[in-house]
């Protein structure tokens, strides 16, 4: 019953470079999409807006 012998060091910069690994994961689904993918969500939203907008029915207005 030996213990595994652990430089700290190393460990500590094993365990920081995938903490950072893991950061950079998130960065990639949160802020990797290209600029064309960008503009397509947004024409595609401004085309719901719109769509939803044309549908939308004003109350008459009633003068007192």
């Amino acid at each position: 019953m030996s213990a595994e012998i652990v430089n700290l060091r190393q460990f500590r910069k094993k365990q920081s470079r995938l903490e950072k690994e893991k950061q950079a994961q998130q960065n990639r689904v949160a802020f990797g999409r290209t600029k064309a993918e960008k503009h397509l969500t947004k024409a595609l939203n401004d085309k719901a807006a719109k769509a939803h907008e044309a549908g939308h029915i004003e109350p008459p207005k009633t003068d007192n």
